[in-house]
């Protein structure tokens, strides 16, 4: 519970639940694409939904399949990044900037792939994502610097 008082930790819950559920979102996404599309990774959905014909790749949910495991790979990390940084003691003001950086160009990035924006709103989200990233990893490792 002395976790939960932490109010850095408690803003990071905050914003590693609001991540998590936007990556159901997107996975929801993706298995509606499938089905109303009628494109099965595996050949027994198919069969289940009209026919090994199904069976098949579609550009449109490969692209959601993309969008998804993008998030895995960027949101996973975030996750224990943004767990260890809260318990290193940072300014609230400064946790939550990077919190909030992270998510929102997270929902940007998602929503330019899904609807494939222009360039370079997809590669400029993921970039602007990567910065609060690199700042908790640097601040994590001048924390424990002394004890390695």
């Amino acid at each position: 519970m002395a976790l939960i008082r932490n109010e850095v930790f408690s803003c990071f819950v905050f914003y590693a639940v609001l991540l998590l559920v936007k990556m159901y979102i997107i996975a929801i996404i993706t298995g509606q694409v499938r089905l109303r599309k009628k494109a099965f990774a595996n050949p027994e959905d198919a069969l289940r939904h009209g026919g090994l014909q199904f069976h098949r790749e579609d550009p449109y949910v490969e692209r959601c399949r993309r969008a998804h495991t993008n998030d895995m790979e960027n949101i996973f990390p975030f996750l224990f990044l943004g767990a260890v940084y809260s318990l290193t003691g940072p300014s609230i003001t400064v946790a939550r900037l990077h919190f909030l950086i992270f998510f929102l160009c997270r929902v940007l990035h998602s929503i330019a792939y899904l609807f494939a924006l222009r360039a370079p709103t997809r590669s400029v989200s993921y970039s602007l994502a990567q910065i609060p990233c690199f700042s908790m990893a640097v601040q994590i490792l001048m924390a424990v610097s002394t004890y390695a």
